[in-house]
């Protein structure tokens, strides 16, 4: 049998033995330093990752598990990438400062690089980890790192400090230049974005600070930002600040106000990341365990199908509650997250096709509503007889309609296939529909594998989405952020149907793209497959490629929107 580390235990070991003689070789260095953090954004608090930059895309901020405040770093570690997050600070040279941090996971290593690093094994909950370094004759920079063992799972790492004097000789006193330009770049009925010129400083502009009014709400590297969490149809007015190594901080740029969106048509930042759990088939995982290794908050419970008379019931056979599809929720509820169910898929028999009319489908969707407080739908309107029934289309887009004026705060999902340009003629139709009933649809979720071949995973994705885009801005005339704010993606990890292979780095670069253009929700089908099977093809409970378990659900608990 291979040995389960292979290569990188060889590696390990070396790295281990070169570790040991930084950390000797630091110990007659000279000087030591005060104490202050030199590190932008050391717990992730911004909810973004900048101005860290980590290999193979492989970083997210995630909401758990965390060490301290609300967020931390969620490293996705692959066989051939150890997921390494960085970040470069000025320093001074000849001096010795202390690296520290919060880690949990497999082999997760904390280090400079070119100096000293240390590390740890297994830890099931967060470790401190602590190493100093001196700096050469002449360094005035370093890049301190966090990462973890290639193919032994993911790491999070969380409340990361560098304490000594920032670079310039420690003498800095000067300011930066204050920055120029600052203008708002979009905005969204949620978010402003904004940009600035830079600004100049005698030894280095390390960072940049964005004010709303007289508080300091986000601090990036770049001469960009994104400010999220804002309220509709409301008045913010910002300004930004330059700091360097030092911490002397600039004075404040031109002030510009902005008033957010009103997000119309229904854009109420509405934003979920829930992949498909079955309890049908495909040796249905532990939620909770899921939940803890990945930090995934939401499933989508499939499905909800006819069991004779309009009457609901999972597979069309399992009772709606006392079962284990029930026993399944309650445990996802119990560990702080929540379910949605998807009504409908591809075979069985339909609620949609079989309830006889728009009032009698709504009453079999209020049974579901009312048995386990849902806050969230989704319809799954697959094959002939649902996406392909113009009659059914309307009977659905009628009774989700219905569901959310009869339950305040509802969101109404519909879910359907597209081709690698956008929805198809029967797509189109039902968003052609959607609108002309007025049905209030949150999220148009589109299915985008199973196109028949092409190897271009991630393209034909975004070109799928792009086309869902322009259709719902032309019929509902909505702007490209509150457009965008109403679409979903739903994939298929793994080996698809036709033989399409998305790969965890590609999954990486679709979640990446749905968050950079705030798409409302992230799912795939199913963590039921999300485990290793190279060359098993087509199955139930593995994804027929090589990955680590519930990699997928791990990138996909890094959608934020």
């Amino acid at each position: 049998m291979r040995n389960p580390l292979g290569r990188p235990r060889r590696r390990l070991l070396a790295l281990l033995g070169s570790v040991a003689l930084a950390v000797g070789g630091a110990v007659a260095l000279p000087g030591t330093a005060q104490a202050a953090n030199l590190l932008t954004n050391p717990g992730f608090e911004s909810g973004g990752l900048s101005p860290w930059t980590c290999t193979g895309n492989l970083g997210s901020v995630v909401s758990s598990p965390v060490h301290g405040g609300s967020k931390a770093l969620q490293g996705a570690v692959t066989d051939s990438d150890d997921a390494q997050c960085g970040q470069t600070v000025a320093v001074q040279p000849n001096t010795t400062y202390t690296l520290s941090g919060w880690v949990r996971g497999s082999y997760v290593y904390l280090g400079v690089t070119g100096g000293a690093s240390t590390w740890t094994t297994s830890p099931s909950a967060y470790s401190r980890l602590s190493v100093s370094f001196t700096t050469g004759a002449a360094q005035t920079s370093a890049t301190l790192y966090v990462h973890g063992w290639y193919a032994q799972g993911t790491y999070w790492a969380d409340d990361i400090g560098l304490d000594g004097p920032g670079g310039g000789g420690g003498g800095d006193t000067q300011a930066p230049t204050a920055p120029t330009g600052l203008t708002s770049t979009g905005k969204t009925s949620s978010s402003v974005s904004l940009s600035w010129h830079a600004a100049t400083d005698n030894v280095g502009v390390t960072g940049y600070d964005i004010y709303s009014g007289a508080n300091q709400v986000l601090t990036v590297s770049g001469t960009s930002a994104t400010v999220g969490g804002l309220s509709p149809s409301t008045s913010y007015t910002f300004t930004v600040k330059a700091h360097d190594a030092a911490q002397n901080v600039s004075a404040a740029s031109n002030a510009v106000s902005v008033t957010t969106n009103a997000g119309s048509g229904g854009g109420t930042g509405f934003k979920q990341a829930a992949p498909y759990l079955y309890e049908g088939w495909g040796d249905p995982p532990s939620p909770t365990t899921v939940m803890s290794a990945t930090g995934i908050k939401w499933f989508t419970m499939a499905f909800v199908l006819d069991s004779g008379g309009c009457t609901p019931a999972w597979d069309g056979s399992r009772p709606l509650t006392g079962g284990a599809d029930q026993s399944a929720v309650n445990a996802v509820r119990s560990a702080g997250g929540d379910i949605v169910p998807s009504f409908g898929g591809w075979q069985g028999s339909k609620l949609g096709a079989n309830c006889s009319s728009a009032a009698a489908l709504a009453g079999a969707i209020q049974k579901v509503i009312d048995a386990y407080g849902l806050k969230a739908v989704d319809m799954d309107i697959e094959n002939t007889d649902e996406f392909e029934n113009e009659a059914v289309q309307a009977k659905i887009l009628t009774a989700l309609k219905t569901v959310k004026a009869d339950n305040p705060g509802l969101k109404t999902i519909v879910t359907f296939g597209t081709s690698t340009t956008g929805p198809t003629y029967y797509g189109n139709r039902l968003i052609e529909q959607a609108q002309s009933l007025g049905a209030g649809i949150d999220v148009f979720t589109i299915m985008p594998f199973d196109f028949g071949g092409g190897s271009d995973m991630y393209g034909n994705t975004v070109n799928a989405a792009e086309g869902l885009k322009s259709k719902l801005k032309s019929v509902f005339g909505w702007d490209d952020a509150t457009a965008y704010a109403h679409i979903g993606v739903s994939g298929m990890n793994g080996l698809s149907d036709q033989q399409e292979t998305t790969t965890p780095a590609i999954w990486s670069q679709i979640r990446d793209w749905a968050n950079s253009h705030h798409i409302a929700r992230l799912a795939f089908w199913s963590v039921n497959r999300d485990r290793p099977c190279a060359g098993g093809g087509v199955v139930s409970n593995c994804s027929g490629i090589g990955q680590n378990n519930w990699q997928f659900t791990s990138v996909t608990a890094g959608f934020t929107g």
